[in-house]
């Protein structure tokens, strides 16, 4: 019996070449794994069938210690939880995202992660990218990138950074949310900037506007008391700044306010940038609300002026994107949440989401597909009433149609 212990105790080689073999085969099957749109979805956009990066997609020797020497039984040394929340941005003729990794430690790091289609094989750049640290301002925690190619010539990467609340050091769950700033030129190389100053005592989902408005950056923001609590009613909310390498907000107003018995009765946030089009800025947000079960997160659309920028000319009534089968399970269950969008030259339009604080997911549209449905969708009626009264409408409008073709 002493006998056979010791020799359980031991692993051999030949069991952690079998071990890496299989890993392999694994992780290539599934990075090679095609991606089909699932038809015939709703007109607006089309989901595909798989996500597009899982936690399984990192790198065998992100996570493995591939030396049998130091791990003979060729164990997970440093495990990844998640993968979500990208920005994303089009680089040289390649889809890039800069995803969201988060380790089974609960600390997130930021890894881009390229396709040449958008839609599946996305292949991880060799090295996660490491964050400049601000002097005296330590971090435990940087997620939610969202990138944006200004127009001033650098992309600018906008994040949120997060520690601990050291005026409360008997709550270890109290924290600090700011909002900062990267910029780059090659998406390599990445200078860190100051975090930017607003009003707000937290700011969580700011995204820097692409075009200079009235000669300043501008950011969309949220207005937030603290961690998890909107201010001031809350909302989407604007303000300018006079220079990015100092970057302060001296007035901040909410251009998007939290409604009562909406998709954003509790929190709302902006997105990923907006795209430009000849109606206006399409912009994708974030809509949340509070349920038995825990927040539901949901994106909707609006369409702000060109001149502009901060004023609301639609909305639609309703989501555009909720969470369907396998998207509702998860770390934090029945979210969607979308950081990155990317407009192709044919004028498509790939939303990039993560389901659930776990996975990433693609769905394909395009920008007369999203302005259709900005321009014609009818908005929120405020009440029951309304909201049969659209119903009705419609069944109407139809029957007449279908009479008239009929005849």
């Amino acid at each position: 019996m002493l006998q056979n212990r010791s020799s359980l105790s031991q692993a051999s080689p030949a069991l952690f070449g079998s071990r890496l073999r299989l890993l392999r085969e694994a992780h290539a099957a599934l990075s090679s794994r095609p991606n089909s749109p699932l038809l015939p979805g709703n007109g607006v956009v089309t989901r595909y069938a798989d996500p597009v990066l899982t936690a399984a997609h990192v790198p065998l020797h992100w996570r493995y210690d591939l030396n049998p020497e130091t791990n003979p039984w060729l164990m997970e040394r440093l495990g990844i939880n998640a993968v979500f929340n990208a920005g994303a941005i089009e680089w040289e003729g390649r889809i890039c995202l800069m995803l969201r990794v988060e380790g089974t430690d609960r600390k997130s790091f930021f890894a881009v992660a390229e396709s040449s289609s958008g839609t599946g094989g996305f292949r991880f750049r060799d090295l996660p990218v490491q964050i400049p640290e601000l002097p005296g301002e330590p971090e435990t925690n940087l997620y939610d990138m969202r990138l944006t190619r200004h127009a001033d010539g650098y992309i600018y990467g906008v994040f949120c950074t997060e520690r601990h609340d050291e005026s409360r050091p008997e709550d270890p769950a109290a924290a600090i949310a700011q909002c900062g700033i990267i910029r780059s030129r090659d998406l390599e190389h990445w200078e860190r900037l100051p975090n930017l100053q607003t009003p707000s005592p937290q700011q969580r989902n700011c995204v820097l506007h692409p075009e200079f408005v009235q000669g300043q950056y501008a950011f969309y923001t949220r207005p937030m008391d603290g961690f998890l609590t909107a201010s001031g009613g809350g909302g989407i909310g604007w303000g300018l700044c006079e220079d990015i390498c100092r970057p302060v907000i001296r007035e901040e107003r909410v251009i998007d306010p939290r409604r009562y018995h909406t998709i954003s009765e509790l929190k709302n946030g902006q997105g990923p940038p907006p795209i430009r089009t000849a109606a206006g800025w399409l912009h994708l947000a974030h809509g949340v609300r509070n349920t038995a079960a825990g927040m539901r997160y949901v994106l909707y659309l609006l369409l702000t002026s060109l001149e502009d920028p901060a004023q609301v000319v639609r909305a639609p009534g309703g989501y555009l994107l909720a969470p369907e089968g396998d998207e509702r399970t998860g770390d934090v269950s029945n979210v969607l949440f979308s950081n990155g969008w990317v407009e192709r030259s044919s004028g498509e339009v790939l939303i990039y989401y993560a389901s659930s604080d776990t996975r990433m997911h693609v769905a394909a549209t395009s920008v007369a597909q999203l302005l259709d449905y900005a321009l014609h969708t009818p908005e929120d009626s405020g009440s029951s009433h309304g909201s049969a009264a659209q119903r009705i409408a419609l069944i109407r409008q139809n029957r007449q149609w279908l009479a008239e073709e009929t005849d």
